[in-house]
């Protein structure tokens, strides 16, 4: 279809409500959109093994779809089973977070062939793993136990978000040109290689599938969903997004993430 758009999809309090499900609504306007020819990409900060389920259940896994996962640094073709593209990390970056980590007492976490590293399990590392389903291994001498450069370094603090805005502070100007620093909730920020976001994903993906920027839409909720609205022709956010979200966005729903803000975008701007 020649008037065909593709919706660059965030997950955590965007298509996921609150609790982790998906509004029947949102899965109801997916299909519809899909099945009217636009193109639904899932675009999170998830690894691909947490992000490939949920595609799973929209059906979003055939010829044609595809994948972002680690905040744009891994982009997956879902019908060939292959990745595209995937930027790591490098790892004096690595190394540096996690001393940084320490010394402000402060939990990280990485990952490795889509599985999660820890040195311990604690309330911080429950917290992710029942959020997210991904298995993982308990590595204490991270992140010397590393095999190869990791694509993310997460860091969590589920009390106080002053914490990490302070260690952001100190950290980022030491890693820049290496590593970029972004929160994508109150309780947790993210670390990838410095020039890929969601946002350079976006454009990657549209420039590989031939569509132009002027046919795509994004919808989130938080900030390192940001560079992906700024992206797309229509950057969307959800109702209960943050305030620096809801500033970069061309349309704020009326809906939050519990009340299918999704399906209010997938009505508005592909239907």
């Amino acid at each position: 279809m020649s008037d065909s758009k593709i919706l660059f999809l965030d997950i955590d309090n965007t298509l996921l409500a609150e609790d982790g499900t998906i509004p029947e609504e949102n899965v109801s306007a997916l299909s519809r959109a899909a099945k009217a020819g636009h193109r639904i990409v899932i675009c999170s900060g998830r690894p691909l093994s947490c992000v490939l389920p949920i595609a799973r259940r929209l059906s979003l896994t055939g010829e044609g779809c595809y994948l972002i996962s680690y905040n744009g640094s891994l982009i997956y073709e879902c019908g060939r089973k292959r990745t595209l593209l995937e930027q790591t990390m490098p790892m004096s970056a690595v190394r540096l977070l996690f001393e940084k980590a320490d010394e402000h007492g402060l939990y990280a976490q990485t990952y490795e062939d889509n599985t999660l590293l820890i040195r311990r399990e604690c309330e911080e590392s429950g917290y992710y793993v029942k959020k997210s389903g991904i298995s993982f291994r308990v590595v204490p001498e991270l992140p010397d136990g590393l095999s190869r450069e990791p694509i993310k370094v997460l860091l969590i603090d589920l009390h106080d978000k002053s914490r990490l805005e302070r260690f952001r502070m100190e950290v980022a100007p030491l890693l820049e040109g290496e590593a970029a620093l972004f929160f994508s909730s109150d309780v947790m920020l993210e670390c990838v290689k410095a020039g890929f976001t969601k946002g350079s994903a976006v454009r990657w993906l549209c420039r590989h599938l031939g569509i132009p920027i002027e046919y795509s839409v994004a919808a989130g909720d938080s900030e390192n969903d940001i560079p992906m609205l700024e992206a797309a022709r229509i950057g969307c956010a959800v109702a209960n997004a943050t305030p620096g979200c809801k500033d970069a966005a061309d349309y704020i729903t009326v809906r939050d993430c519990n009340h299918s803000g999704v399906a209010e975008i997938i009505e508005k701007f592909l239907l």
